[in-house]
């Protein structure tokens, strides 16, 4: 990875990204798919025990996904393949039965989505009892507001650690919100449910309740479920980079209202105590912005089912996501080694 992973990089995201979890959220699926089948009659529970069997256990196809990814671009084909030759005949056949690739790639993301939000909604429950403690020890200071980078009236300290805890709060809300109203994917080839036959809406619910996912109309040409994440995520991280400017702008020479304590030195200039964290949540807000710009294309999703779309995401919201979780690392980190200076009122 490029240095830069050192400062704006989050390894415990990203392993949700990799592509061993990705294959893991796709077998949970088709095991799914397989056992609410069975339980309406529409495949035999016999087939059901072996494909769930099957992808319980150690998966060792990975290098045959990757290049059906590159041959098909999409990992489906290769990873049903594998599966119906494992489970083998008579059984294989009732592998991925009705279902399409989209089923299985946008039901395992919001798998992976929902573990990803429950870690973000831990780390910002973190950074809401880190600026309680900020509160409680230093509450009482005596700062100076600023208006339009202009010196305007003095306050304390907890107003304005109140507003960085205020949008936090919404922040934890929201995604614990999404994290319970994730849909599940199921449409079939053309996003109708008619391959499934007329048990579909019942199936749809049964699998849906297996994988603790909200029964949903398919939304293979819908990306709002997408966006709403990613929403979430770029709120997120833009209230933590108004935090880190803010904490830049505090600790600058000659202003000395918060001091900061941990590394930022300079190679050329031994005084300096640079405010590196406060400064990458600027830019990984900024970053997080520009990228929801990008994604939010994806909403342009031509008929029923759009390669080029579907791919923007895959490309854009592991970012997002990685983003917004290194920025709650880094927040932390800055509010620990933080300590407001009251000053006296300008002038």
């Amino acid at each position: 990875m490029p240095l830069v992973e050192g400062l704006t990089g989050d390894r415990e995201i990203r392993a949700h990204f990799a592509a061993e979890a990705e294959i893991a959220a796709m077998l949970r699926f088709e095991a799914a798919l397989a056992e609410a089948q069975a339980a309406l009659g529409i495949v035999p529970a016999e087939a059901a025990g072996a494909i769930r069997d099957v992808c319980a256990a150690p998966f060792g196809e990975l290098d045959a996904v990757r290049a059906g990814m590159g041959r098909d671009g999409v990992p489906v084909p290769a990873l049903v393949k594998a599966l119906r030759e494992r489970v083998g005949a008579p059984h294989g056949a009732h592998v991925h039965r009705g279902a399409t690739s989209q089923d299985v790639v946008d039901t395992g993301l919001m798998l992976r989505m929902r573990a990803v939000l429950a870690l973000l909604g831990g780390r910002v429950e973190a950074l809401l009892a880190r600026l309680d403690g900020m509160a409680e020890a230093q509450g009482g200071l005596d700062l100076m507001a600023w208006t339009r980078m202009q010196a305007a009236l003095p306050f304390r300290a907890a107003d304005k650690l109140a507003t960085w805890r205020r949008p936090l709060e919404a922040h934890r809300a929201r995604l614990a919100a999404l994290a319970a109203d994730l849909p599940v994917q199921l449409g079939g080839p053309v996003g109708n449910g008619d391959g499934f036959g007329p048990l579909y809406p019942a199936l749809r619910a049964d699998l849906a309740r297996r994988l603790a996912l909200r029964d949903s109309p398919p939304w293979h040409a819908d990306r709002t479920a997408v966006l709403d994440i990613a929403h979430a995520l770029a709120l997120l991280t833009g209230t933590l980079g108004k935090i880190g400017q803010d904490v830049a702008l505090m600790a600058q020479t000659g202003m000395a209202a918060i001091e900061l304590s941990g590394g930022g030195g300079s190679s050329a200039m031994a005084h300096k105590k640079n405010p590196v964290g406060a400064e990458a949540l600027v830019s990984l807000a900024r970053f997080d912005a520009g990228l929801l710009g990008i994604l939010s294309q994806s909403m342009v999703h031509e008929n029923e089912r759009s390669g080029a779309a579907w791919t923007l995401e895959w490309l854009v919201l592991p970012q997002m996501a990685e983003a917004a979780g290194a920025a709650c690392r880094l927040a932390e980190a800055l509010l620990a080694g933080a300590r407001f200076v009251a000053r006296p009122p300008a002038g």
